[in-house]
């Protein structure tokens, strides 16, 4: 009688041999990440602030899948992002740099600034190594009006001082298309 797979400590199965089947195919399980950051599961708001929290710190994006997810602790789920799945939260600039929703730091690309087909908020990519191009990142309120602020007219156009350095500021659409 053939033997069947036994469960792992881990909740995986095994074969005989040991071999590990891996963890459950990712699929979406009702949270979304809107594009103005707020939470949703199942079409309800996500209201508890900690949960929020812990959600925004706790998203990540597989390569080999390309797919975001939350992780908490051994948990991983699959999520669907509206827009984009990381927020700058602060720009650095002194570092040319920006802080980002899961906490972690990146370079500041004005090549990659952008406007929000949505909604006008800006646009950057981060996180270059994972995804060509990089991924989206959005900029939440103060973090585009700090950018804004450090922006003054130079001879050739608009410019910002970034790690020391006077830099053009790209052009950019303004209002929605």
């Amino acid at each position: 009688m053939p033997r069947e797979p036994a469960p792992s400590a881990r909740g995986e199965s095994q074969t005989s041999e040991g071999e590990g089947a891996g963890p459950p195919p990712l699929r979406p399980f009702g949270l979304v990440l809107h594009h103005d950051g707020s939470w949703t599961h199942e079409g309800q708001p996500i209201l508890n602030r900690r949960i929020r929290e812990k959600f925004d710190g706790s998203v990540r994006y597989l390569p080999e899948e390309g797919k975001y997810v939350v992780q908490v602790g051994r948990f991983r789920g699959e999520i669907e992002v509206e827009e984009a799945g990381f927020f700058v939260r602060e720009v650095d600039l002194d570092r040319a740099g920006v802080i980002l929703s899961d906490g972690s730091r990146d370079a500041l690309d004005l090549e990659s600034l952008r406007v929000s087909e949505l909604d006008g908020a800006y646009l950057c990519s981060v996180k270059r190594e994972l995804a060509p191009g990089g991924l989206p990142a959005r900029f939440t309120h103060a973090a585009q009006a700090e950018l804004l602020t450090a922006v003054d007219e130079g001879e050739e156009g608009p410019v910002i001082r970034l790690g020391g350095r006077l830099r053009p500021m790209p052009p950019l659409q303004s209002g929605i298309p």
